[in-house]
């Protein structure tokens, strides 16, 4: 846990050359797949304001984004019926394969952070990053609450 939180680099270098034949097969930038995965894993979070929130990334790059998927036809932007002012987006059908192919990266990816580790390992794992997690949008929460 200790070298995981000391040195990051190394998992996201390590994800990044997971997905770099996606995104050189596909014409994609990293930002392009990380979009389209996102959309793909996270149904429930469909819009732009869903992507920066989540996954932290600002609006510009993920709005420059969105509209080389969209112009690609990989994309689809639907305004919400209530208010027209949210913007859902879907995946069409010509993203799918690349969509695949990233899900198959990420898999790769997992199969070699996760190694010989034991399942009961993993599910110690599991449920202590999500208390972290849990402790530091807590933390958060009771920062913007005194503000």
């Amino acid at each position: 846990m200790v070298e995981l939180i000391s040195n990051p680099m190394l998992v996201k270098r390590l994800y990044g050359e997971a997905l770099r034949p996606v995104t050189q097969q596909y014409s994609l930038t990293r930002m392009e797949l990380d979009i389209l995965l996102f959309l793909a894993n996270n149904p429930a979070y469909d819009t732009a304001r869903d992507i920066v929130r989540v996954r932290l990334l600002s609006k510009s790059q993920v709005s420059v984004s969105l509209e080389a998927l969209t112009k690609r036809g990989w994309l689809a932007a639907h305004l919400e019926q209530d208010n027209r002012k949210v913007v859902h987006l879907s995946l069409l059908p010509d993203a799918y394969p690349a969509v695949e192919a990233g899900r198959r990266a990420q898999d790769s990816f997992f199969a070699v952070l996760l190694r010989d580790i034991p399942a009961d390992d993993l599910r110690v794992f599991e449920r202590t990053t999500r208390r972290i997690a849990a402790n530091i949008r807590e933390h958060f929460a009771e920062e913007e609450a005194t503000c």
